[in-house]
């Protein structure tokens, strides 16, 4: 759960940041970084769900066997 916290952390500096980029320079570039990372993000957070739930899932059926 650290990892997954730390990785929001960063990922929200980082399109923080990109957002003021864009809003410095009118970059089109930082808008389209920013859009990037929020999707890698959104990815991880799906995997990491999907891995809790499929341990919660075994774990459940693990017990039940024994």
């Amino acid at each position: 759960m650290l990892i997954l916290r730390l990785l929001f952390i960063l990922s929200a500096l980082a399109i923080v940041l990109s957002g003021g980029m864009y809003l410095f320079t009118h970059n089109r570039r930082y808008l389209n970084l920013a859009w990037q990372i929020a999707r890698f993000v959104m990815f991880a957070v799906l995997i990491f769900a999907l891995l809790f739930v499929l341990e919660r899932y075994v774990l459940i059926g693990w017990r039940s066997l024994a």
